[in-house]
């Protein structure tokens, strides 16, 4: 269904901004690669565009365009009798269909990300096993598992609080204060959280040093276990 609406924030570095429209009730994002202009996004340009809804993440816009540039596509009419016959052919028009086969992709792409490749479930279920045999060796007290569940929990929800404010334009999370909550253990739930909610999964540089909490985690509390620690 095509909306008005005025872009009211725009990030030109990171290329994608967000759309207010009063017949929506929340911002409506949008990326660059939606946008059908000849001339790059601003704030408090007034756009046309397709609304739609994608894995329960809020409203996205399809197809946006500048209200004059679509305006200028729909002046040869010459008078108001022959505007209305031509404006009920408008839903037929080649960019109906779009939104269908969009909608499509990330589905296919978020259900494939929910399962974990085999070296990370390898690394899971080890440090899982790890974690087991250290409680029932007496290595690790028995708390260690309750707290353990705790800290990936609280990193699930820390990485949804920031995605919800990445895509609201609220105050962000630290990178550091989410790779601190990997090192402190919760990295399985920053995993998890990066996947299902797709945040953080397709930065290099926070993916690498998102690892590395991984391994330095791993190798102390292998350490601690096996008694080279104490």
């Amino acid at each position: 269904m095509q909306k008005q609406g005025t872009v009211i924030r725009w990030d030109a570095t990171r290329a994608f901004g967000f759309i207010r429209s009063p017949d929506t009730s929340a911002d409506v994002f949008f990326h660059v690669r939606d946008y059908r202009g000849s001339a790059a996004p601003r704030e408090g340009l007034a756009v046309v565009y397709d609304e739609i809804h994608v894995g329960g993440k809020g409203p996205r816009a399809m197809a946006v365009q500048p209200a004059a540039q679509a305006g200028g596509a729909a002046r040869p009419a010459t008078s108001a009798s022959t505007t209305a016959p031509q404006r009920k052919a408008q839903p037929a028009r080649p960019p109906a269909p779009r939104p269908a086969r969009r909608r499509e992709r990330p589905a296919k792409a978020h259900l494939g990300a929910h399962t974990p490749d085999l070296p990370t479930m390898l690394v899971m279920l080890g440090w899982a096993a790890l974690l087991g045999w250290g409680v029932w060796a007496d290595k690790l007290p028995l708390w260690s598992l309750g707290a353990a569940a705790a800290i990936n929990l609280l990193t699930f929800v820390v990485y949804a609080i920031d995605k919800s404010a990445a895509q609201n334009g609220q105050w962000r999370t630290k990178e550091s204060h989410l790779h601190l909550l990997s090192l402190a253990g919760g990295w399985p739930g920053a995993w998890c959280a990066q996947q299902w909610l797709r945040h953080k999964s397709r930065k290099p540089e926070f993916r690498a040093v998102y690892w590395g909490t991984v391994a330095l985690h791993c190798a102390v509390l292998a350490a601690w276990v096996g008694g080279w620690l104490r």
